[in-house]
């Protein structure tokens, strides 16, 4: 019973953990195995993780939430607000913590709107929002933050390489969320949503740079991981026990099976043939099947070609619900609500999810 809801709570954890077992019998663990785990990911993981948690405590995120919702009017521009408030969020505390923040609290307002009729439509273009939005940065996902680290990206290579997939994806998320609520809606008022602890939050957002250095390669990420855990033992030591450990070991498992498979012939070559043949197109039907944070690091050990495995992952992220595991979270939450209707869900996610990654791969072909 404690194997099973183990694996009920940390699938992705136990799935990897076993593909690693099954590596480790055609690769016995030997020197070699210390090579492939990457600390520089793996701690400013952790350092973004605990700031962007202690942050959210102050409250700062449904204040903003509230903020903008209160300079809005009508459906079309309460539509494109909440579904592109994940968007922008996604791009600094990754696309999980936008739709956790975010998907509750769009609930609420539909809700006061008279619009819960149209929670599936917002909620679906919100998913796709967070997963897209968060391509355009390095700390936007885990796959970004880890390609960005593994082939030592330079910040304009990056940026130059998504941000017109980012742009596309914000004007298309913009117009169909335009149209997504009715055009005429009663008067709602959201509760007050005040800041918190102004002090420490500005001692966080002081944090939050440290990490961008880091990730810019200013600051060793030694350092890095030092400032933030004193920083956490100091003023919140609660919080070590809530910080997800599970995406850190799951990436772990992840660098042993991509390292052993690299040490196959066999596996080396059959994929090495497969991303010579189009890295964009494999990247992206990886995801669809492993979702798109271990096929970055899977496919990263057989490719030059960083380029069209960041855009092929970060597009993957489209598609099925396990593609990007963050979409996971969306359907959770709705599930939760009142008076759910998983199967139209299913339905209207297939087919905004096909849509726009067939819409993205035509377009990373052209820019």
């Amino acid at each position: 019973m404690k194997l099973f809801a183990l694996f009920k709570k940390e699938a992705v954890l136990c799935i990897a953990a076993i593909c690693a077992l099954l590596t480790m019998l055609a690769v016995p663990p030997d020197s070699a195995y210390a090579g492939y785990i990457d600390m520089w990911m793996l701690c400013l993981l952790f350092s973004l993780m605990a700031v962007v948690a202690l942050v959210g405590r102050c409250g700062a995120f449904r204040f903003l939430a509230v903020w903008l919702l209160g300079r809005v009017d009508g459906g079309r521009g309460l539509g494109v607000t909440l579904v592109l408030l994940p968007f922008f969020a996604s791009m600094l505390v990754t696309n999980d913590v936008a739709l956790l923040t975010f998907v509750p609290f769009t609930l609420l307002v539909l809700e006061q709107t008279g619009c819960r009729e149209r929670t599936v439509e917002v909620l679906v273009l919100q998913t796709a929002a967070a997963n897209l939005g968060s391509m355009a940065t390095p700390v936007g996902n885990p796959q970004n933050l880890y390609l960005y680290g593994a082939y030592g990206l330079s910040a304009g290579g990056f940026f130059a390489a998504v941000a017109p997939l980012a742009a596309l994806s914000c004007a298309a998320l913009a117009a169909a969320a335009a149209f997504v609520l009715p055009k005429q809606l009663p008067a709602f008022r959201l509760e007050k949503a005040p800041l918190r602890n102004r002090g420490r939050l500005a001692v966080y957002g002081g944090l939050f740079l440290l990490c961008l250095l880091t990730v810019f390669r200013v600051l060793p990420y030694g350092l890095l991981t030092a400032v933030v855990l004193a920083a956490v033992l100091l003023m919140e030591p609660e919080l070590l026990k809530e910080l997800d450990y599970g995406l850190l070991l799951t990436f772990v498992c992840f660098f042993i099976v991509s390292g052993n498979l690299g040490r196959v012939e066999a596996v080396r070559s059959g994929l090495r043939a497969l991303l010579e043949r189009s890295t964009l197109l494999t990247a992206a039907l990886a995801s669809q099947v492993i979702s798109n944070v271990p096929a970055a690091v899977l496919l990263s050990a057989f490719t030059d070609n960083w380029r069209d495995l960041l855009r092929g992952v970060n597009i993957g992220g489209l598609g099925t619900p396990v593609a990007s595991l963050a979409s996971l979270i969306t359907l959770k939450l709705y599930l939760r609500s009142e008076a759910p209707r998983p199967g139209r869900f299913l339905a209207v996610f297939g087919a905004v999810n096909l849509l726009g990654l067939a819409g993205l791969l035509l377009a990373a072909l052209v820019f």
